[in-house]
């Protein structure tokens, strides 16, 4: 017996790629429905060799469905979400709404699986920013080898994570660049994106920090130990989909290269490429596609006591959302709802 899942907002690209990753890893489902706003009502959505037409969110009815994922931004997720949490289906959401809600935990299965038991207080799990995810899941197993004290994270993150309108936007400003006449003057974005990079990402706080910036700390305190210090730089790079880190990260006792490499050699949901040669290292492009958090450029830092650099890329429309969520998906039926 399988599981009744709903996937809010199905037509947007996490929602289509929550479809494509349920339906790769074979989830166990015997009913699945494409749920989207009313202006979307219609439109086909692939699952594997099937075609589903999305239904109309605002009139579902989500009692007798076990799971929802959602990937809608915070407004609709606010309105909907507490409407399926009441009709007994646990929502996974991939939403900033409940991340920092006590009483909602934020998974990462690779790193906090035991979290998913709290998800009855609300009946709701939250799923983190994705710059986020790809990075805890290298620094779990090496906190739990010799403890974190501080992190210093500068990202490198793909357009995607703006959504379609922001790919577009690359696309167009590329295109123009050779083309006379089109031109594209940046909306989406602050500044050009187009051959250029952008350190603005989400809006400015009080602090100087951006809101990306802020959720990183934020999240990482959450999922991993409150006590790691973590400070961040986040900048928006002309690629279309993959995020890259460069990470530093110091630790209360001496670790070496060689043990951090086997460490992440041996840890889930990671890939290790780090050969010292051209090429031997991992790209955004080149995880397009791939499940996989790959780490590469691991070395010491003797610039400070016990520090190691390490380079990491994710493809951020899978790990750093739909694949995520899938995961918890399926970690929440292994633990408690045990159908599948």
């Amino acid at each position: 017996m399988g599981y009744r899942i709903a996937v809010v907002g199905a037509t947007g690209n996490v929602g289509r790629e929550m479809l494509n990753i349920l339906d790769e890893r074979e989830f166990p489902v015997d009913e699945i429905v494409a749920l989207a706003s009313r202006r979307s009502l219609g439109t086909e959505c692939s699952f594997g060799d099937r075609t589903l037409k999305s239904e109309d969110l605002d009139t579902f009815d989500f009692a007798g469905w076990d799971m929802a994922l959602f990937a809608v931004g915070s407004e609709a997720t606010k309105k909907y979400a507490p409407v399926a949490a009441k009709a007994g289906c646990v929502v996974i959401d991939n939403s900033s709404l409940y991340r920092y809600d006590p009483d909602v935990p934020l998974i990462v299965p690779e790193v906090n699986p035991d979290a998913v038991m709290d998800y009855s207080k609300k009946n709701i799990i939250a799923n983190p920013n994705c710059s986020t995810a790809q990075m805890v899941v290298a620094l779990k197993p090496l906190h739990d080898r010799a403890t974190i004290k501080r992190v210093v994270v500068s990202t490198y993150q793909s357009v995607s994570g703006g959504g379609k309108d922001a790919m577009d936007e690359l696309w167009l400003q590329t295109k123009g660049m050779y083309v006379p006449g089109q031109e594209k003057s940046p909306e989406i974005f602050t500044k050009q994106i187009a051959f250029n990079v952008i350190p603005h990402i989400d809006k400015f706080m009080d602090s100087g920090e951006t809101k990306e910036e802020w959720k990183m700390v934020a999240e990482t305190k959450k999922i991993v130990d409150p006590k790691i210090k973590v400070t961040a730089t986040c900048v928006r790079v002309p690629v279309f989909v993959g995020h890259s880190e460069a990470i530093n990260i110091e630790f209360e006792e001496f670790i070496d290269e060689d043990e951090v490499r086997e460490i992440l050699r041996q840890s889930p949901g990671i890939l290790v490429v780090d050969k010292r040669e051209d090429g031997g290292y991992t790209t955004p492009v080149e995880c397009v596609g791939d499940f996989a958090t790959y780490i590469s450029r691991i070395r010491q830092d003797s610039t400070i006591e016990n520090g190691i650099n390490l380079w990491c890329v994710s493809d951020n429309l899978r790990k750093g959302a739909a694949l995520n969520a899938v995961q918890i998906a399926e970690l929440l039926g292994r633990r408690v709802l045990k159908k599948g």
